[in-house]
């Protein structure tokens, strides 16, 4: 694990932390005010919480060749995520927009 510094480990995890809290409190959000838009936001933040762990897993074992499908799911997990992201953003605008509508 000597790959990174100490601090950059610091932030890493802390992001992962971070990044969990997130996705159960928009989920616990989504849930308590009857919001499937919400609910699918929280949901679609697990790839990205996926890729993240794939990447501290690469760095883990000292970024070793013999890991290195791991940066290629990394990436593939951050562009899906991206996508599923979006597309619930898009999802709840589009909530709103009928919501204020009516």
């Amino acid at each position: 694990m000597h790959e990174l510094s100490l601090g950059t480990w610091f932030i890493h995890i802390a992001t992962l932390f971070e990044w969990s809290l997130a996705i159960i409190l928009i989920g616990r959000l989504g849930k308590s005010s009857n919001n499937a838009g919400l609910t699918w936001l929280a949901i679609a933040m697990l790839p990205n919480l996926a890729s993240a762990m794939a990447a501290i897993t690469w760095h883990i074992f000292d970024n070793t060749e013999a890991l290195k499908g791991l940066v290629v799911l990394q990436a593939a997990l951050t562009t899906f995520g991206n996508t599923c992201l979006a597309l619930a953003t898009w999802n709840l605008f589009r909530q709103e927009r009928k919501e204020s509508s009516v």
